[in-house]
C-alpha cells in the first residue's frame, strides 16, 4: 500500500525530536521537585506541630493583647486624662488672659479645686495626648513665671505635629534659652521654629526674633536673610511694619 505525507507536513528532525525529549524530561523534573519539596514541608509541619501551634498562639495573644489594651485601658485612660484637665486648662486660660497671672500659673501646674495640676497629669498620663499636651502647657507656665529651666524641660517633651502648638514649642524653647543668655541655643530653636511651618502667623514672628539674636551674635549676613524674608514674603506681618530698620541695621554690620 502507497503511504504519502499530509500537506505541509514536515517530519520532526533528530535536533527538534532531543528539544522534544528534553522539555519533557524538564517537566517532570519540575513536577518531582514540587513533589519533594511538598513532602518535605508536610513532614517538617507534622515534626515541629506543637511549636507552630505555639507560635501562632503568642501571635494571636500579642495581637489580641493590643486590641484589649487599646480598647479596654488606653481608650479610657485618654477620656479620663482629658477630663481631668479641664480644670488645669481653665488655669492657665484665665492667667494668660486675666491678671494674678503667677497665682493662676501656679494652679495650673500644681492644681486647685480637688482637680489635678498639668505636672500630675504630663507624670500619671505620660503616653496619652492629654499627658503630651500636659507638657506644653507646663512648659508656657513656667516660662511665664520665669522658670526657664523647667519650661524648656517639659516643653523639650512635648511632641505634636499641629500646626500652631508644634512651632510655639520650639519658639518657647527659644525664649527661654534667650532669657537664659544662651542665644546660639535660642538662635537654634527659633530657627527650628520658623522651618518646622510656613504660615503668615508665626514664620515672621521667630524669623524675626532668629534675626535679632543673628545680629547679637555678629551675624549680620544670616539676620539680614531673615530680615529681607519677612520684607519679601510676610508683607502684612505685624513684624513687617519696621523690617527697614533692622534690614538697614543688618547692612550696615554686613558692610553693605
Amino acid at each position: 500500500m502507497a503511504t504519502y505525507n499530509k500537506r505541509g507536513y514536515k517530519p520532526k528532525t533528530k535536533v527538534e525530536k532531543e528539544i522534544e525529549v528534553e522539555e519533557h524530561s524538564t517537566t517532570a523534573e519540575v513536577f518531582n521537585t514540587l513533589d519533594e519539596t511538598a513532602s518535605k514541608t508536610e513532614e517538617f509541619v507534622a515534626e515541629n506541630q506543637k511549636y507552630i501551634y505555639i507560635i501562632i498562639g503568642i501571635v494571636a495573644a500579642v495581637v489580641l493583647g493590643y486590641l484589649g489594651y487599646k480598647e479596654y485601658i488606653a481608650k479610657p485612660k485618654t477620656i479620663t486624662a482629658m477630663n481631668d484637665m479641664f480644670q488645669a486648662q481653665k488655669f492657665f486660660n484665665d492667667a494668660v488672659n486675666g491678671v494674678e497671672k503667677d497665682s493662676l500659673f501656679n494652679l495650673s501646674l500644681n492644681g486647685g479645686e480637688g482637680k489635678f495640676g498639668m505636672l500630675d497629669i504630663a507624670d500619671k498620663y505620660s503616653g496619652t495626648p492629654a499627658g503630651n499636651l500636659a507638657n506644653y502647657y507646663a512648659g508656657t507656665a513656667y516660662l511665664n513665671m520665669k522658670k526657664y529651666k523647667e519650661a524648656i524641660d517639659y516643653l523639650q517633651n512635648f511632641k505634636s505635629d499641629d500646626e500652631v502648638l508644634a512651632v510655639q514649642a520650639k519658639g518657647n524653647i527659644g525664649d527661654a534659652f534667650a532669657q537664659l543668655n544662651q542665644p546660639k541655643d535660642a538662635l537654634e530653636y527659633y530657627e527650628k521654629a520658623f522651618n518646622l511651618r510656613d504660615n503668615g502667623f508665626t514664620t515672621p514672628t521667630y524669623l524675626y526674633k532668629a534675626g535679632i539674636v543673628a545680629l547679637e551674635l555678629g551675624d549680620a549676613e544670616k539676620a539680614l536673610s531673615y530680615f529681607k524674608r519677612i520684607k519679601d514674603d510676610y508683607k502684612d506681618a505685624s513684624e513687617a511694619s519696621t523690617i527697614d530698620v533692622f534690614i538697614g541695621k543688618a547692612q550696615a554690620l554686613a558692610g553693605q
